[in-house]
């Protein structure tokens, strides 16, 4: 009975000497369960910490997304107007071109006209030159005949 219970405490030895290897193996493992827990509970935390900030950021992208898109709609309405604008410029344009073209005519025609009347104007200036030296001319013949006739006159009642 002796023999029996040495087996057995030696064999219940073995097994608490298997089973504290096993509670040294199983705290072993559960110390590394819970660094590697702590590790990854940090790691989420991170994780977490950056989701939320690139939820803040798509947030505020998409704000910006918003802006920039009312933003676009101002910018092509403003398009829109300077393309009527430019339409209306460029008609103007064109009329003024017009406009230029049919004064550069008039302009040419006027001076055509004005040279015309130019040498029209010398013309009638040396017509005016030669009858104002014949009128000069006949006023001298009339003197002539006048102081003639004065002498023939003296002479007549001299006589």
């Amino acid at each position: 009975m002796r023999k029996v219970l040495e087996n057995r405490s030696l064999s219940d030895e073995e097994r608490m000497d298997a089973l504290e290897n096993q509670l040294k193996e199983a705290r072993f493992l559960a110390e590394e369960a819970d660094r590697k827990y702590d590790e990854v509970a940090r790691k989420l935390a991170m994780v977490e910490a950056d989701l939320e900030r690139a939820e803040e950021r798509a947030e505020t992208g998409e704000s910006k997304i918003v802006e920039l898109e009312e933003e676009l709609r101002v910018v092509g309405n403003n398009l829109k107007s300077l393309e009527v604008s430019e339409e209306k410029a460029s008609q103007r344009e064109d009329m003024f071109q017009k406009l230029q073209h049919d004064s550069e005519i008039r302009w040419k025609e006027a001076e055509a006209r004005a040279e015309f009347a130019e040498r029209s104007v010398q013309k009638l200036q040396k017509e005016v030159d030669r009858l104002e030296d014949q009128l000069l001319e006949s006023r001298q013949q009339q003197k002539q005949l006048e102081d003639e006739m004065d002498t023939t006159l003296k002479d007549i009642q001299n006589l």
